[in-house]
Parts: C-alpha cells; structure tokens; sequence
C-alpha cells in the first residue's frame, strides 16, 4: 500500500468534517461537537487560518486526518506545535498511519524550529497512551488542564477590570 501524507485544501472540508464527527463518535464526546463546514473553512483556510490540517492517505483514499496549531511557549521562547485532533478511521489503523502523521508532525515542528509537540489523551484510550508512549511521548501528569467556555466564557469576557492610569 502507498501511504502519502498531504496539507489539506478547501476543498476537503467535507472530508475534515467527517473526520471530526467520526473522532468525536469514538471518544463518546458527539454531544459536544458543535462545529459546521463553514465554520471550519473560515478559521482552517480563510483569511487568517486559524489551525492547519495534514490528510493521510492510503493508494489515494482519505484515511486519517490531523488538526494542528501552533503554540508558544515563554520558558523556551519558541514556537510549538500542538496536536488538536488526530484520527485514523479503523479500516486503516494498524497499518503505520497514524505514526506517519506524528513522524511528518514532528518534521514539520524541526523545520519551524519549534520547542515541542504536545497534544493531549483521554485517560481511559489505553491503546493510544501505549502507542504516544512507545513513540517517546511523555504524560504531563502534573499539569491540570483548565477551561473557560460557553456562559462562563462570556461571563468572564464581560466582566469590567480596573486599570492603573
């Protein structure tokens, strides 16, 4: 089988989409998608892109994608790249896909001189902690991840703060 690895265009935002629904299906977390085709095409390829995506496929059909962005981080003073998403639809996993994807990650974070590549893991996806593991990736385990969105994410936004003259 031939494996190619490609930046994804516009005119894979179907493609993309069916991606994240089908990551979304396996991580038992459909409730929370709520994202559309223009949505993802305003932010992945309009005017200011927000995240790029790497399309894997095997003899010319669409297997696997990856959504990734760039981060920075203080300490190192460096750019770095962070894993969002990454799914292999299971007819393909076993077959070096899901590793080439992280092999052209990691290039691609060489090539911008960034600092690292991160991403994060359910607890419970045990074959892909293996997997992150047997790649040289390392658990974060004392970092807690927080978040701030919907109703306390404007709630916050709107709150007034005092400024020094």
């Amino acid at each position: 089988m031939m494996l190619t690895i490609r930046e994804a265009t516009p005119e894979d935002i179907d493609l993309i989409h069916g991606f994240i629904l089908a990551l979304a299906d396996y991580e038992r977390l459909s409730h929370e998608v709520r994202t559309d085709k223009a949505v993802l095409a305003k932010h992945l390829f309009g005017p200011r892109p927000m995240a790029e995506v790497l399309i894997a496929e095997l003899d010319g059909a669409a297997v696997a994608f990856a959504l990734f962005f760039h981060n920075f981080s203080t300490f190192e003073g460096r750019p770095g790249i962070y894993l969002e998403d990454l799914f292999v639809a299971p007819e393909a996993r076993g077959q070096g896909v899901g590793k080439a994807l992280l092999v052209r990650l990691a290039q691609l974070a060489v090539e911008r001189d960034c600092a690292r590549l991160e991403w994060w893991v359910l607890d419970w996806n045990t074959p892909a902690i293996e997997f992150y593991t047997s790649l040289g990736a390392r658990p974060m385990d004392e970092w807690t991840v927080n978040r701030v969105d919907g109703d306390a994410l404007l709630a916050l936004a709107s709150q007034e703060t005092k400024h020094g003259g």
